[in-house]
């Protein structure tokens, strides 16, 4: 990609467990997390704004250059990072489901959409979730 390219390009992006079953565990859920912001922060020009979540899913924001085809690179982050914990942390202990869902997002939103990442467990205790931030594709 050219030097002279200027983006701001914003993702807001959740994936699920295997059956939305409750696998990323407190004693996965940090390696999990460390994983994700190592593999993340190697891609080039991507940067990490927030990775979070509970149990059941994970929800990271990024921005990302326009030449990252994000399909591919959130298919290997997937990949990479079950097999990160199963083969390193913890034996079969993370599965992820298949697909994702993604948004995108004005920077004037992103201490919200940030904020909103790194408090996932308290929005969903209390049941103050943003719908739109939650989906995921429900194939297979």
């Amino acid at each position: 990609m050219s030097d002279a390219v200027y983006s701001e390009i914003n993702f807001h992006i959740t994936w699920h467990t295997k059956s939305s079953l409750p696998m990323i565990t407190e004693s996965i859920e940090n390696r999990l997390y460390q994983y994700l912001t190592h593999r993340i922060l190697q891609t080039p020009g991507a940067r990490l704004h927030a990775v979070g979540g509970i149990s059941t899913h994970v929800h990271i924001g990024v921005s990302l250059q326009p030449d990252v085809l994000v399909s591919d690179w959130v298919g290997k982050l997937k990949g990479s990072s079950s097999y990160y914990i199963n083969h390193e942390v913890q034996p079969k202990a993370l599965q992820w489901q298949r697909g994702y869902g993604i948004v995108t997002f004005g920077t004037k939103d992103l201490p919200w959409v940030v904020e909103y990442i790194r408090n996932q467990k308290e929005h969903h205790r209390n049941g103050s979730v943003y719908e739109r931030l939650e989906r995921f594709s429900e194939v297979g």
